[in-house]
């Protein structure tokens, strides 16, 4: 996920956290038709006005979308004035603090097992070498490793010997549960953006340690 998209995910998590506007999202997603103001404010107990503030609010966060319709059908002179009404704007918002990609943990895993199927490999050494192929486009179309590190949220630090830790796993959830198959992904998936990078000052290393991602980006010796 982009900054951006990003911000705009977090934006959207914050405009909910009023109770009254919360429970008006789930209120019109949980419609398959749009819903008027009137029918909303009656359905929650709420004044019109509330229900109008709050749902223009969530139009302006970018989680609903409005409509003006007139609900009897009529049209021209003496039909009265069309409705405002809501419906909720297809898609998901994800949002996690810190950065999280189990959605790609998930893509790395369903290409693993479908090559595996396909070619009767084993399915950890072509999880591996899946991971590794994406990491090489990624590194590809990135000028740095830096940009490739923020991307997917690892937190890089210092490690005090002109390497690199990493202080978030993008996949910790998945990792603490599967480490072995997960951890040698990571590790693929970085040694694969080193080389799309032709980046010859580092080497991602498998090296496992409390409170960081089980790899360490480590210095290379130079000639």
């Amino acid at each position: 996920m982009d900054d951006s998209a990003r911000q705009d995910d977090l934006a959207a998590v914050a405009s909910i956290a009023d109770p009254q506007r919360r429970a008006l999202f789930e209120f019109v997603a949980r419609h398959p038709d749009p819903v008027g103001r009137d029918d909303a404010a009656g359905a929650l107990g709420m004044a019109r006005g509330t229900a109008a503030f709050h749902l223009d609010r969530l139009v302006e966060a970018g989680l609903l979308v409005a409509e003006f319709q007139r609900r009897n059908g009529r049209s021209g002179p003496g039909a009265g004035r069309p409705a405002k009404l809501y419906s909720a704007v297809p898609g998901e918002i994800a949002v996690s603090v810190p950065e999280r990609h189990y959605d790609l943990a998930a893509e790395l895993l369903s290409r693993a097992v479908e090559e595996s199927d396909r070619t009767g490999a084993p399915i950890r050494p072509t999880l591996e070498r899946v991971s590794a192929s994406l990491g090489r486009a990624l590194g590809a179309a990135s000028d740095s490793m830096d940009e490739v590190l923020e991307r997917l949220g690892y937190a890089p630090v210092d490690d005090g010997a002109d390497g690199l830790l990493l202080t978030n796993c993008p996949f910790h959830r998945v990792a603490t549960n599967h480490t072995a198959t997960i951890c040698g992904a990571n590790a693929a998936l970085l040694r694969g953006a080193v080389e799309g990078l032709d980046d010859r000052r580092c080497s991602a290393v498998l090296e496992p340690r409390d409170g960081y991602c089980c790899v360490r980006l480590a210095a290379r010796q130079q000639m």
